[in-house]
């Protein structure tokens, strides 16, 4: 019997994807790679350089000419990785309210995507065992993944996990969006996303409403020791 070595988790944003990746990568022992950071990061250097995220060629170069490092924590700070850009290190920063509202829509053009699959793809090929979590990665960028998981949640159940990250992050609710304006936010982003996060057709679907972190990974380990039996 042989562990599968890649395992894609993909699902909307607040389904719980990037908790169960990362902590399902620390029980393996495999790299966590989280891609929505990978693009978090263009956005933040959009941003930062103040492009116009309309704009694809410029993004598409300013892509092609930026190191985007994603890597194992360096940090004993509560990372769950650590995201450099060009060398600078951008972790929390990727997390900032105006990246979040930014990186859909720099996401949405497929030049873009083409050239960060490319690079995921690279990254997963250097690795004994990975986790890698986004939106279309069993669909698209590891398409022959040994196992592949969709999670999802109803559209309040994932704005309700997004603004209790928000508070425990901030550690209090001072300035923070209501809970409306989470929901709208999510929404908004639910429809640029969608043509990038359909479930891959060999997709294991888990509905995350009312399990907790544990009940999640406890039924992908026994997904992951059917998987192990067959090979």
């Amino acid at each position: 019997m042989r562990r599968p070595a890649r395992i894609a988790i993909d699902g909307p944003a607040g389904s719980g994807k990037s908790t169960v990746g990362e902590q399902l990568a620390h029980t393996l022992g495999y790299l966590y790679v989280d891609t929505g950071a990978m693009y978090r990061a263009l956005a933040w250097l959009a941003l930062q350089e103040q492009i116009n995220v309309s704009d694809a060629a410029t993004l598409v170069h300013t892509l092609q000419q930026a190191e985007i490092v994603v890597s194992r924590p360096t940090v004993a700070d509560g990372r769950q990785y650590t995201v450099t850009v060009n060398g600078r290190d951008i972790t929390w920063e990727i997390r900032s309210a105006p990246v979040t509202q930014t990186v859909s829509a720099v996401s949405t053009h497929s030049q873009v995507r083409e050239i960060m699959r490319a690079r995921q793809r690279a990254l997963a090929a250097q690795e004994q065992g990975v986790v890698m979590v986004g939106r279309d990665i069993g669909s698209v960028v590891l398409a022959d993944a040994e196992l592949k998981i969709y999670l999802n949640a109803s559209l309040e159940e994932r704005a309700e996990r997004r603004r209790s990250e928000l508070v425990t992050r901030q550690g209090s609710e001072d300035g923070l969006p209501t809970l409306d304006e989470v929901i709208e936010d999510i929404r908004r982003r639910d429809a640029l996303d969608h043509d990038n996060m359909r479930p891959a057709h060999d997709a294991i679907v888990i509905m995350t409403d009312n399990l907790s972190v544990p009940q999640v990974l406890e039924m992908i380990a026994g997904y992951l020791e059917k998987t192990e039996e067959s090979r």
